[in-house]
Order: C-alpha cells, then sequence, then structure tokens
C-alpha cells in the first residue's frame, strides 16, 4: 500500500474534500465532537484525496490496530510508526538495559474511557480524613498507610493516557489543516488558470480557428491513461504554436541581427516557428524585460516540444515521461498563447512575400534551438 495513487480525483471529489477539510479542522480546533469521529471523517478525507496509507491510520485510530498473538503484523507496523503509535523505552532484560519499541494499539474510545475510569478511580483511592491518637502516652501509634502507591499508579496511567490522547490529536489536526492548505491553494491555481484558459479559447477562436481542435484534442488526451496519449497532447501543443505562429508571424526571409556585437542571420522559413514567435514578441513590446522572459520561455518549450516530436519521429516515447510532465507542458503553452494574443491587440499581422510552396512546408525533424536555429 502507498499514500498515492495514479488517478487523480476529480473537480468534484476535490470541492467535497475542501468542504469535508474545513469542517473537520473546525470541529477539531473547537471541540464540537469526539476525536473518534474527528478520525473517521479524516479517513474520508484521505480516501477522497486517494491516501491509502492515511486511510487506513486513521481507520486504526478509531477502531484499534489489528494485532494477533504473535504480535503486530508488519503492514500494520508501519502504518503504526508512520501514525506515531511507536515509541522506543527502556526495559530491563536479562540484567541489561534495552531499547525496545512498542506500539500503543488500543482505539481512541478505549483510551478516553480508560481515562475517565482512572480518573474516578483516583478520586475513590484518596485517604480519608482520620485522625489515630492513643490514651497511653507512652504508646506512639502509626498512621494508616493509605492509598499512596495506587494513587501514584493511577496519575501515572493517566498522564501516560492524557499523552497518548494529545498526540492523536495533533497528528489528525496537522493533516487535516496541511491538507485544507493544499486544497485550497490548488483551488486558487485552478482558478487562475481557469480564468487564462477562457480567455485563450476565446481568442484562439477568432485568431487561429483551426487550434480550437487541437486544444479540445489536447484535453482528450490528459484524460488517457496511454503514455502515447499524453505524447500526442504535447504534440498539438507544438502544432498549435506553428499555426499560430504562421498567423502572428508568417514565414519569411531571414533578417540580420546585432547580438553581442556580432551580426547573424536569424531563420525565419516555415520551419522555424518559434524564431517567428521571438520575432513578433520582438517587434510588439517597448518592454526588453517582458521580451526576455518570453522568448526564453518560447526557446525552452520549444526545445522541449521539439525534443519530444522527434523522439516520436524515432519510434520513442521517453520524451514524456509521465502525464504530469504533458500536464505541463500544456499549461506553459497556455501561458504563452495568452501573452502572444496580448500581444497582438493593436498589433498588424503582415503576410510576408514568400512563395506558397514555401510557406506550405513543413519538415518532420527540427534542428537544435539558438539565434542561427530553424525554429
Amino acid at each position: 500500500m502507498t499514500g498515492d495513487s495514479t488517478v487523480a480525483p476529480s473537480r468534484k471529489v476535490l470541492a467535497e474534500a475542501l468542504a469535508l477539510a474545513d469542517e473537520t479542522l473546525r470541529e477539531i480546533e473547537l471541540s464540537q465532537t469526539s476525536l473518534a469521529v474527528s478520525m473517521l471523517k479524516a479517513s474520508r478525507l484521505a480516501r477522497l484525496l486517494t491516501d491509502t496509507d492515511h486511510q487506513i491510520a486513521f481507520e486504526y485510530e478509531a477502531s484499534g490496530y489489528p494485532s494477533d498473538p504473535d504480535g503486530v503484523p508488519p503492514e500494520v507496523w508501519r502504518i503504526a510508526v508512520m501514525a506515531g503509535r511507536v515509541r522506543r523505552e527502556k526495559e530491563m532484560k536479562d540484567g541489561q538495559e534495552k531499547v525496545v519499541e512498542r506500539a500503543k494499539i488500543d482505539a481512541i474510545e478505549v483510551i478516553e474511557q480508560r481515562l475517565a475510569t482512572s480518573r474516578i478511580a483516583l478520586e475513590a483511592a484518596r485517604d480519608p480524613n482520620v485522625s489515630v491518637a492513643s490514651a497511653n502516652p507512652s504508646q506512639y501509634v502509626w498512621s494508616p498507610a493509605g492509598n499512596v502507591m495506587e494513587r501514584n499508579r493511577l496519575q501515572i496511567s493517566i498522564n501516560s493516557d492524557i499523552q497518548l490522547i494529545a498526540s492523536r490529536r495533533a497528528f489528525v489536526h496537522r493533516y487535516v489543516s496541511r491538507k485544507l492548505d493544499e486544497l485550497r491553494f490548488s483551488g486558487i491555481a485552478d482558478d487562475i488558470f481557469s480564468r487564462i484558459r477562457t480567455a485563450v479559447d476565446e481568442r484562439v477562436g477568432q485568431t487561429v480557428p483551426k487550434a480550437v481542435q487541437k486544444f479540445s484534442a489536447v484535453y482528450d488526451n490528459l484524460k488517457s491513461e496511454n503514455p502515447e496519449d499524453w505524447a500526442n497532447a504535447v504534440h498539438s501543443c507544438r502544432r498549435i504554436l506553428q499555426d499560430l505562429a504562421d498567423v502572428l508571424y508568417s514565414p519569411r526571409e531571414d533578417k540580420l541581427k546585432i547580438i553581442n556585437g556580432k551580426e547573424k542571420s536569424i531563420k525565419l522559413g516555415p520551419d522555424n516557428y518559434i524564431n517567428r514567435l521571438i520575432a513578433f514578441v520582438e517587434e510588439n513590446t517597448d518592454s526588453s524585460r517582458y521580451e526576455a522572459v518570453v522568448g526564453s520561455s518560447l526557446r525552452y518549450l520549444g526545445d522541449r516540444l521539439d525534443a519530444a516530436f522527434t523522439a516520436a519521429q524515432k519510434g520513442s516515447h521517453s520524451g514524456i515521461s509521465s502525464r504530469e510532465e504533458a500536464d505541463r507542458y500544456v499549461v506553459y503553452t497556455y501561458m504563452l498563447v495568452a501573452d502572444l494574443l496580448s500581444l497582438s491587440n493593436g498589433a498588424t499581422v503582415i503576410k510576408a512575400a514568400v512563395g506558397p510552396e514555401e510557406s506550405s512546408q513543413r519538415t518532420a525533424a527540427p534542428s537544435s534551438t539558438g539565434v542561427d536555429s530553424p525554429h
């Protein structure tokens, strides 16, 4: 068992988890329900977030950790260690002091009931308020020994249970508060990206109509469990940037540019879509910082997209190692498309005078980036 899952929770499930985490944390902090109920709610929260280890741990906290005559099974012991139920203690064995690990496996309600019973027993173990004397002045009368040893034993048990309950409350509070923060942050990030996505979707249909279907294909591929589909999503991002470059800064003759005191040729042909997008940014912004940031992002993303495309042409999908990696490239693409479309407001899109054959050509395997690169 692990705390991770390859299946990410849906947006609806995450919304339910956020509400549950907020409710559970409030109840813990304001002592509005029993600790055992809070454990069960935390277990449900962990299940919604596909966190199997913590789901089981909170179930064990509420019901007790399973054991057999031989002790605690290894898998249960692992969960107990994770939950902080295992303590290192010193004890005398064969005349030598040794350190041993012991797990406290009782359920929360059992501990709470034992604590209440011990407090009642401690009250009952108080010594009676009596005075003992003798009529014989030469006789020394001893007072009864009383229940001091019983009271000490009960007080030790009470202190141990109080500490254990406090650690269990801290354990569930720490988990729920961390998950609440994570869910709130992911919600903010999701809202931000949703706004960017909405703005891009509205404008991309006007500026690059054929890119709309490619974005739809991206979403479908990212939902798949097949790594080849994740790679296809990334390839679609590359084609979207190519289509956008054709609209914003169509292929044209190479141009010369002074870089670090040297004159270099910048290729702006049909295959050099990243170079053309960078040239569009340079000609439509007055901010050198903005130009540098967007240009750097375009080069980075172009390198990665082209590398994945080249790997696919060779029959390998090693360029995309996970769906999370594909997700990042899609987000990067959206961010860059948003920046480029914002610059296209009021920008004059000029179609260069190139031949029809040249403007329709597209090679399969791109070369490396750089100012002289074929991007």
